[in-house]
């Protein structure tokens, strides 16, 4: 669903790593372009071994079968030679060999600590590997100073260390987040990765500020107008929320999650004949999304569309027969209905699979009592007591099944104890246990 869309360990590694990956390939273009180890800084320039010239011009060509042999030589001549290590960290990424590529990283940096890329591709190389020296190198490349583009890589440095740690240093996080927005002021995502934790952090007043930051930077942003939809609606927002979603599904129609949602925010405020489409355009989008299959479900519901919510319930429970919940849904929509036999089964289905639910055991006793089969509505309210307070109103109903079971005592004893608890909240049952008192215990009255 389009709810949340912050970043887990497996999301930081399948998305941000290969994107803050990439001013590796500019770094390596520079070196091919000029064949010198040119740093963009006042040192001298180093010739290089033809070897090493002829790599990164495969590199460029992305030729790296023949780059590699060629980069192996000129490290066997010169085994501290950083750039050659650094360009076979590379091509081991390209072809996936993460831990050749760490290790080609890890001699570059001993070669040459201080250079920014080698430090901060061996920390997002690491990072990949959920290796927790990846924040060493993280940090030290936020210290450095990159050939080129110095802003947008030392942002980037700040960015992938601030993804690194939020889940353990979620405040070291934030101000690395701030860094790298400090550093590419027009650049929306540390604001959305700030916005993202924050709101995870449930600081939903500092995610609001970061979200709408993030929108007057790029007024077009997806995530940022979800982010901000999922802070009103937390906060009960929803009025607010509601432009934003119908201007984000106006944007993207063929989004299931979005109609969805928008038929969520609608549905809470009242707006069921609204909120129906939406869903239903959802279902059409996705056919199998089961949440929305249920949400429509409840909507039939509550709109006092029972035929169409039994239909819907059943459907679900094509797909989950094992769903407790369901069963006993389903029960309430048949009870509703006045299909007193068939809700009675669903909700005996919903006890069998799930022993403890006590809400359940209290609709069959109801189901039971109004197919006359009163030792088993006397048994589902016994069930239900063991696992939820007494409910006043179960009194009545223990009463009544008891008296129709001409067991007078019990009878006797369960209005009286409905009557000592009721206190005028149910007159009508009241009225009724006092009568039938006067009929079948004359004595005490």
């Amino acid at each position: 669903m389009a709810t949340n869309r912050l970043l887990t360990a497996e999301q930081f590694i399948k998305v941000v790593i290969p994107r803050m990956i990439l001013p590796t390939v500019i770094v390596v273009s520079v070196f091919a372009q000029t064949h010198t180890t040119t740093r963009q800084r006042k040192e001298a320039v180093e010739e290089q071994p033809a070897e090493l010239v002829q790599a990164e011009e495969a590199i460029q060509k992305d030729q790296l079968a023949v780059a590699e042999p060629l980069l192996k030589r000129t490290l066997e001549r010169d085994p501290k030679n950083y750039q050659a290590w650094f360009d076979l960290g590379f091509i081991y990424n390209r072809l996936n060999r993460t831990d050749d590529s760490i290790q080609a990283y890890r001699q570059s940096v001993a070669a040459k600590p201080d250079v920014f890329e080698s430090n901060l591709n061996l920390g997002l190389m690491l990072a990949r590997s959920r290796n927790p020296e990846a924040e060493q190198f993280l940090r030290a490349a936020t210290t450095l100073k990159p050939v080129a583009h110095v802003e947008e890589g030392q942002a980037r440095a700040w960015l992938s260390l601030g993804h690194l740690i939020q889940e353990t240093k979620p405040d070291d996080a934030l101000a690395a987040y701030e860094k790298a927005a400090t550093l590419t002021p027009r650049d929306t995502e540390p604001h959305l990765s700030a916005a993202l934790l924050l709101e995870r952090r449930k600081d939903f007043s500092g995610a609001e500020a970061a979200y709408k930051q993030v929108l007057a930077l790029d007024p077009h942003s997806v995530e940022a107008a979800v982010g901000l939809t999922n802070v009103y609606m937390r906060a009960g927002r929803l009025a607010e929320a509601e432009p934003l979603l119908r201007d984000l599904v106006s944007l993207r129609a063929d989004d299931a999650d979005l109609h969805l949602q928008l038929g969520r925010v609608l549905a809470a405020q009242g707006k069921k004949d609204q909120a129906m489409p939406e869903f239903e355009t959802a279902l059409q989008l996705a056919p199998g999304d089961r949440e929305a299959q249920r949400d429509l479900a409840d909507l039939f519901t509550q709109s006092g569309k029972l035929a169409d919510a039994e239909k819907a319930y059943r459907r679900l429970l094509t797909a989950n027969p094992n769903d407790a919940d369901l069963h006993h849904i389903l029960g309430g929509v048949l009870l509703k209905q006045r299909q007193f036999p068939e809700a009675q089964k669903e909700f005996e289905t919903a006890v069998r699979l799930k022993p403890d639910f006590g809400e359940a055991y209290g609709s069959l006793a109801i189901a039971a009592n109004e197919n006359k089969n009163y030792p088993l509505a006397i048994k589902a309210l016994d069930a239900r007591d063991r696992f939820l307070p007494p409910l006043t109103v179960g009194y009545f109903l223990r009463a009544t099944a008891f008296d129709h079971l001409h067991d007078f005592k019990q009878a006797s004893d369960w209005y009286h104890r409905f009557l000592d608890t009721a206190k005028g909240q149910y007159p009508d049952q009241e009225w009724q246990a006092r009568h039938r008192l006067i009929a079948i215990d004359p004595k005490k009255h």
